[in-house]
C-alpha cells in the first residue's frame, strides 16, 4: 500500500498523559482526569488490532496495554506495528512538531519500505518571517524557497484551513497586495511566526500551482484550532475552475464530514482527488460505513488510502488495518449481492490502495 499523507512516528517513548492526548484530534492538553482516550472508539481499536502484536489478548484492559507498550519500549513498538501496516511507500508532511518525530527516512526504514517528503507551504513561510526576510523580498524569496525546499519532495501541503479557512478569494493576489500582506505579518511574526494572512495564504498556493506538484489541502475534521463550517471542500470550487489550477494534482485530505461532498468534487474536476484517512481511524468499528460512503461518487481513480497518523505507532498500523477491514467488508459485500464482480473488487481495492498513488505522485 502506499500512505500518501502522513506524519513520523514519535522518536522517543510518550508518557501515559502524552499517548492518551495524541489519541485525540480536537482537543488540545492532557485529557481529563475523570476519563480516558482508551474510551473511544479509536482506543477500542487500539486494543483490539494493537494489543496481539504486543503479545496481548484481543481487547486488553487498557491499564494492561499501556503497561506491556511501555515496558517493551518505543524502539520495540516501532519495530512490532510499522512493518505491520504493509505499506512501502509513506508520503510524510514534516511541518508539525516534526523534530519530535521519525524522519521521513527514518519512518520508511523502520517499516520495511521507503519515506518521501511532502513540504508544508506554510512553514516555508514561517521560516522567512524568521529569517527576518523583508516585505520587499518576500514573494521572491517564497518563489525560491518552495523551488529549494521541494527539489526531491513529492508533494506540497497546505494547512490553510487552520489558518485562514478555505471560504477565500481563491484569485491570485496582486505582487503589491502580497507585499502589503507580509509588511504587516512581518511587522507583527514576532519569534515564532504563524501565518494566518489570507494573502499570503494564496500566495504560497498560487506558487505551488506554478511549481507543478501536486497540492494536498487538509479539509474536514482536523483539531480545534479550525472552524469546520470553514473548512468544507466545497469552498474550494472557485480554485479549482481556474485553468491553471486545472493542470495540477488537487489532493483532498481526510474530507469527512464533507467525504461526499469531496466525492462530487473528485467527479466534477479532472484534477482532484480525496480519501477519507485521519476518520478511518478515529471512526473506528464504524470505519465501514465512511468508506462506503466515500465510494458513492467519486471515481476509483481519483480515491486514495491515507492515515495522517501522527505520533503513536499504532495509527500508522490502525490506519492500513481498519481500511483494510472495511474495504474489504465493503466490497465483498457488493459481490456478494451480486453488484460487483470479484475480479472488479480486486481490482479497484488496489487502485485505491496503492496504484492511484502510485501515478499521481510519480514514485
Amino acid at each position: 500500500m502506499v500512505d500518501h499523507h502522513v506524519h513520523g512516528a514519535f522518536a522517543t517513548a510518550p508518557d501515559r498523559a502524552r499517548f492518551e492526548e495524541s489519541l485525540r484530534e480536537g482537543p488540545h492538553g492532557p485529557v481529563p482526569p475523570w476519563m480516558s482516550a482508551f474510551d473511544s472508539q479509536l482506543g477500542f481499536a487500539v486494543r483490539r488490532w494493537c494489543a496481539p502484536l504486543l503479545d496481548l489478548p484481543e481487547h486488553a484492559p487498557a491499564d494492561a496495554y499501556w503497561e506491556r507498550r511501555a515496558a517493551l519500549g518505543e524502539a520495540e513498538v516501532i519495530a512490532r506495528l510499522l512493518p505491520a501496516a504493509g505499506v512501502d511507500h509513506w508520503l510524510v508532511d514534516t511541518g508539525y512538531q516534526g523534530d519530535r518525530l521519525l524522519s521521513p527516512e527514518a519512518l520508511g526504514r523502520a517499516a520495511g519500505g521507503a519515506g518521501h517528503t511532502v513540504v508544508r507551504l506554510e512553514a516555508l513561510a514561517e521560516t522567512l518571517a524568521a529569517a527576518g526576510t523583508s516585505a520587499a523580498a518576500y514573494p521572491g524569496a517564497f518563489r525560491d524557497l518552495l523551488h529549494e525546499a521541494t527539489r526531491d519532495a513529492v508533494a506540497v501541503k497546505t494547512v490553510a484551513a487552520y489558518r485562514s479557512g478555505l471560504d477565500l478569494d481563491w484569485s491570485p493576489p496582486d505582487l503589491a497586495d502580497v507585499e502589503a500582506a507580509a509588511a504587516r505579518w512581518l511587522a507583527a511574526a514576532g519569534p515564532q511566526p504563524r501565518l494566518t494572512d489570507p494573502v499570503l495564504v494564496r500566495h504560497g498556493v498560487h506558487c505551488a500551482v506554478e511549481r507543478g506538484l501536486p497540492i494536498q489541502f487538509h479539509t474536514g475534521f482536523g483539531d480545534r484550532d479550525l472552524d469546520l463550517h470553514r473548512v468544507s471542500p466545497l469552498l474550494l470550487t472557485g480554485l479549482l475552475r481556474q485553468p491553471a489550477v486545472a493542470a495540477v494534482p488537487v489532493m483532498l485530505l481526510h474530507c469527512y464530514p464533507f467525504h461526499r461532498e469531496a466525492g462530487y468534487l473528485a467527479q466534477a474536476f479532472d484534477q482532484v482527488y480525496c480519501d477519507v484517512g485521519l476518520a478511518v481511524n478515529h471512526v473506528g468499528a464504524r470505519a465501514a460505513a465512511v468508506v462506503a460512503e466515500s465510494m458513492e461518487l467519486a471515481p476509483f481513480a481519483k480515491l486514495l488510502y491515507s492515515s495522517d497518523a501522527w505520533g503513536p505507532a499504532e495509527l500508522h498500523f490502525l490506519g492500513a488495518a481498519l481500511w483494510r477491514r472495511a474495504t474489504g467488508e465493503v466490497v465483498r459485500g457488493w459481490v456478494d449481492a451480486g453488484d460487483w464482480s470479484a475480479a472488479d473488487a480486486r481490482r479497484v481495492v488496489r487502485m485505491i490502495g496503492r496504484d492511484n498513488a502510485l501515478r499521481v505522485y510519480g514514485l
